[in-house]
């Protein structure tokens, strides 16, 4: 399923045709270009999508973080200035050709957004109360 994991892939795979399967981190769409940082047990890597290839763009369009993906493409030396010294792969970006939806994260609500108005009203207090009670 997979040619390489995502914290891998370096500057000697330039050139090289490879298969990412992660997690989203992090999406980021840049008016036309999306970037998604793909992470798995050994580390992360950024995908660019383009619309150059409509079929796998209009499905970047879709994901979010969490969800689980495939991702099939070139590896290429990032542009000048856009490099990341911080990261393993820094230096490298993976150009998605093939994009594959390999299980969709459903949006998760937090427990405080779901509780009505009274029971964070009493959460609210209960935690005030503990505060003074406390000191």
């Amino acid at each position: 399923m997979r040619s390489h994991y995502c914290g891998g892939i370096n500057e000697s795979h330039i050139d090289q045709e490879v298969t990412l399967c992660g997690w989203v981190h992090r999406r980021r769409d840049h008016g036309g270009v999306i970037f998604l940082d793909l992470r798995d047990r050994d580390g992360m890597s950024q995908v660019v999508v383009d619309p150059d290839t409509p079929e796998s763009f209009a499905l970047a369009e879709k994901v979010r973080s969490e969800f689980v993906i495939k991702v099939t493409g070139r590896v290429r030396r990032r542009p000048a200035g856009t490099e990341n010294n911080n990261m393993p792969t820094g230096q490298v970006e993976l150009l998605g050709k093939e994009l594959s939806i390999l299980n969709a994260a459903q949006r998760l609500r937090s427990r405080w957004m779901s509780m009505s108005t009274w029971a964070r009203t009493c959460a609210c207090a209960t935690v005030l109360w503990t505060c003074v009670v406390r000191k």
